[in-house]
């Protein structure tokens, strides 16, 4: 199977990023802003969105963890009614961008190598495409990749397959080349809709029990790739 592969399509969060140690103070940060400091209207909004303020804990059908920008915006209006969508959008956009992120692995090296091995690199994620090239940046990044797509960048969100073959699309790859690599099943349905192989990793809040069914294989992290591929 992997002598064929050529593209490697990343999910960002929980991916690239470890998604516990990036996104808990993000989400504390975000929600006592926006209610204006009252912790307890911020714990109540939070609560309704699948997020423990006192704990710093995810649920795992929180919207926050695989939903778009757009929709965790709709949950948020819903919980907050009379709240200007534009300036909640703004504002989760602006926290996201200025979040520090915690690389799953170092990325400069990895990424470097499976470059240097001649391989195409995106990225797919449902966080909005600004913020995430502000991440990448940060990480000193995103020239190694070919495409960057969030899903605000006209291919829509997933679990649909469209940034999946947007990626094929800016690559001239097809998707019996590419491997799909996320922590959610959002991710690996996306993957599999698209027609690729599909890569789970558990740097997310996804247990390997339920990735399995959606997954050709798991991975503890995106550094065991080179040598799952056969360069190590």
């Amino acid at each position: 199977m992997t002598d064929q592969i050529r593209g490697l399509l990343f999910d960002k969060d929980g991916t690239l990023f470890d998604f516990h140690a990036t996104w808990g103070a993000w989400a504390n940060r975000f929600f006592v802003e926006l209610a204006a400091g009252d912790r307890t209207l911020a714990a109540r909004v939070s609560a309704k969105l699948g997020y423990d303020l006192a704990s710093g804990s995810f649920a795992k059908h929180s919207i926050l963890i695989a939903g778009t920008n757009e929709q965790v915006t709709q949950a948020l209006i819903e919980a907050l009614p009379g709240r200007d969508a534009v300036e909640v959008i703004r504002h989760l956009n602006l926290v996201a961008a200025e979040s520090p992120q915690s690389q799953a692995v170092p990325l400069l090296p990895l990424l470097g190598e499976l470059r240097g091995q001649g391989l195409r690199l995106g990225v797919a994620t449902n966080d909005a495409e600004a913020p995430a090239r502000a991440h990448l940046a940060a990480a000193g990044v995103t020239h190694l990749f070919d495409f960057i797509a969030g899903f605000d960048s006209g291919y829509g969100g997933k679990p649909a397959p469209g940034m999946a073959r947007g990626f094929c699309a800016a690559t001239g790859l097809v998707p019996q080349q590419v491997l799909m690599i996320g922590d959610s099943t959002h991710d690996l349905i996306s993957g599999k809709a698209a027609g690729m192989t599909t890569i789970a990793v558990l740097t997310g809040i996804a247990e390997a029990d339920e990735l399995k069914p959606y997954a050709d294989v798991i991975l503890p992290d995106i550094g065991a790739l080179p040598e799952f591929l056969g360069y190590r």
